[in-house]
């Protein structure tokens, strides 16, 4: 039986529930990514995830009128990254990402987030079960994905 009480492959989503003062699960988020830096948790990105927060990073400082949206995108990445451990995207990642889009037809990102997870034996962690993922949820849960 593995140990995946202190691994976790985050989503963009639990990544840019920080960024929103009053998110609903910010404060979860805050804990986790304290823990992470006090070296109770390890958190394991895909560099696709790590980029996608990028983006969207920056699209949400720009809505909100921030000056320089993309240093502040950028700044933030930089501090999550070191949080974080960056996980290649090797063969059996890729691959591994193509057969879960085959089999969940969810979003690609989130395939990249469970196979991360597995090659690195941690949990795959998603905000919520969005609204692609609810017809295959009961297979997610089985994976020992967290929500």
């Amino acid at each position: 039986m593995r140990d995946l009480s202190r691994k976790f492959s985050p989503s963009t989503s639990v990544l840019i529930e920080y960024l929103v003062k009053s998110a609903l699960y910010r404060p979860k988020v805050v804990e986790l990514l304290e823990k992470s830096e006090a070296g109770e948790f390890k958190l394991h990105l895909s560099p696709i995830i790590f980029a996608e927060t990028l983006y969207i990073t920056s699209r949400i400082y720009e809505m909100s009128g921030e000056e320089n949206p993309n240093e502040s995108a950028l700044n933030y990445v930089t501090w999550i990254g070191k949080r974080c451990d960056v996980v290649d995207i090797d063969d059996f990642v890729s691959m591994r990402a193509g057969e879960l889009k085959k089999a969940l037809h969810i979003a690609l990102p989130d395939c990249y987030v469970i196979a991360t997870a597995e090659k690195v034996d941690a949990i795959p962690l998603f905000k919520r079960i969005e609204e692609e993922m609810k017809p295959v949820s009961e297979i997610l849960e089985k994976r020992e994905s967290s929500f």
